[in-house]
């Protein structure tokens, strides 16, 4: 690894076997915590390239639990995360929005590494245990319209890096890999990214894929749709810069969609969105990218028609529905 620090530090890259390599050492316990932490420094100094990136998919991918959900077709909503803006769990409940709407709903989270409240610490706040039984899985997916795959149990080198990205406390290349490494690889996808050359790289990478996708950025740095700025959609047939009012929304304000600084707080905030008893704008950001997401696996909808089943199935109660069957299903 000294050596490879070395080279990286001269600002050399990595090619994709070797960083397939590198990871599958590091999930061997064949690098100190120190020496993690300092690979990971190097990215945040210096933009991943879309080889390192690759070859760090590739060892996760080959290490995950295999998990096939193909028969249901389902869609994936998920954010990097390492934003900096600590908002409420927006992709968790847009999932149960999805769901509600009546489309089928694969996500894949983790707990929070550089905010309160990660998807997998709201599902546990709720009584929800995680398993890679695929019986589960496939029970919970058919009857709830949602299946939840915590990263860590599905693949053993998140896992090992999780003491040292909690510790750090700040975004890294492993936020930038969740999204890619589903292990249930959905062909729908809607993926929130919190810079621009992560949303070319993003958009790069599924374009030779043959998915369906969205990678989405808030110009102001959130990544999801947050309404607080305009925001720029990529998918495979297109490029746009939506503002909020240009599909109906007023503009919100980062303090709208702020989760709090506990998890108690966090999980609040989601309860009263599903409830329907949250803000205006707490409501129409979760509405936003629940929209989006439909739009992915109905490219033929117009936005404004999306917008209108993700906004039934909040306030006709679909939503909510959906998650106390989910949570019955897997608590």
């Amino acid at each position: 690894m000294k050596q490879i620090l070395y080279r990286l530090f001269e600002h050399q890259f990595l090619g994709r076997d070797e960083a397939k390599e590198i990871l599958q050492n590091m999930v061997a316990g064949l690098y100190t915590e120190a020496q993690i932490a300092s690979l990971i420094t190097v990215f945040l100094m210096r933009s991943i390239s879309v080889e390192e990136l690759a070859g760090f998919r590739d060892a996760l991918l080959d290490m995950r639990v295999v998990t096939d959900l193909s028969e249901f077709d389902p869609i994936d909503i998920v954010g990097t995360g390492g934003d900096g803006k600590n908002t409420f769990n927006v992709s968790t409940a847009a999932c149960f929005v999805v769901a509600g709407a009546g489309y089928k709903v694969a996500k894949h989270g983790n707990y929070g590494a550089t905010s309160v409240s990660g998807a997998s610490n709201v599902m546990e706040f709720h009584g929800v245990k995680f398993t890679t039984d695929i019986d589960k899985l496939k029970r919970s997916i058919d009857q709830s319209n949602m299946a939840y795959l915590h990263a860590p149990i599905f693949n053993p080198a998140l896992k090992a890096v999780a003491g040292v990205r909690k510790s750090l406390g700040v975004r890294n290349f492993f936020n930038m890999l969740g999204p890619l490494v589903n292990p249930a690889m959905p062909r729908n996808q809607l993926l929130g990214v919190y810079n621009l050359p992560l949303l070319r790289m993003y958009s790069y990478s599924f374009q030779h894929s043959g998915n369906r996708f969205a990678v989405v950025h808030s110009l102001d740095g959130y990544d999801e749709i947050s309404l607080t700025d305009s925001f720029k959609v990529i998918t495979g047939k297109s490029e746009h810069i939506y503002s909020p009012e240009e599909i109906g929304f007023e503009r919100n304000i980062e303090a709208d969609l702020y989760g709090g600084d506990t998890i108690d707080k966090a999980a609040a905030i989601f309860d009263l969105v599903l409830e329907g008893k949250a803000t205006t704008a707490q409501n129409n950001c979760v509405i936003a990218n629940a929209a989006f997401a439909i739009r992915v696996l109905c490219p033929e909808k117009s936005i404004a028609v999306c917008i209108d089943e993700a906004r039934e199935s909040l306030q006709s109660g679909k939503a909510a529905e959906k998650f106390r069957k989910f949570v019955e299903l897997n608590s």
